[in-house]
């Protein structure tokens, strides 16, 4: 399973593509309460649209992943914490752009990607086209994302 934490869902969310993130893998796609808990808090504040995710799987932390995700939350925010507490333990991929999570999935030997990753994928799999996927990069730019490239055309071909 991969887990998808809020950064990655809400970007995709306002490009209006969320179902888009289901398509680029093959295993089981999944997030936590406290990421869906950080998405209502953006529709709340009129950042997202109201978005049901009936494809999302939604995760409970045990109590062993509840102990490591406190431990998280001295360096990370809840949706973040939690993904990595459930990834370690159930040895799970995540999808976060959020560098310091980033920095912890490399540590702990989580496999790992992001919005740049998602949509190359998208685009190597023939979901969306070369276009679609700059398009929508240019779109997350637009709405305040922070990417490395302004084009994913080197992903894609390499």
């Amino acid at each position: 399973m991969i887990l998808i934490d809020n950064t990655v869902l809400s970007n995709f969310a306002l490009t209006h593509h969320p179902d888009s993130i289901q398509h680029a893998f093959f295993e089981d796609v999944g997030t936590t309460e406290q990421v869906f808990h950080e998405l209502e808090q953006g529709v709340q504040l009129g950042r997202l649209s109201e978005y049901p995710w009936t494809w999302l799987q939604r995760l409970h932390l045990t109590e062993a992943e509840t102990v490591r995700f406190c431990q998280f939350l001295k360096h990370l925010g809840e949706g973040e914490s939690s993904c990595l507490a459930v990834a370690v333990n159930r040895a799970y991929k995540i999808a976060t752009d959020d560098k310091d999570a980033r920095q912890w999935a490399v540590r702990l030997a989580i496999p790992h990607t992001g919005i740049l990753g998602v949509l190359a994928m998208l685009v190597k799999q023939g979901t969306i086209t070369l276009l679609e996927g700059n398009t929508c990069l240019r779109q997350m730019i637009e709405r305040g994302y922070h990417s490395s490239i302004q084009k994913i055309d080197v992903l894609v071909t390499s």
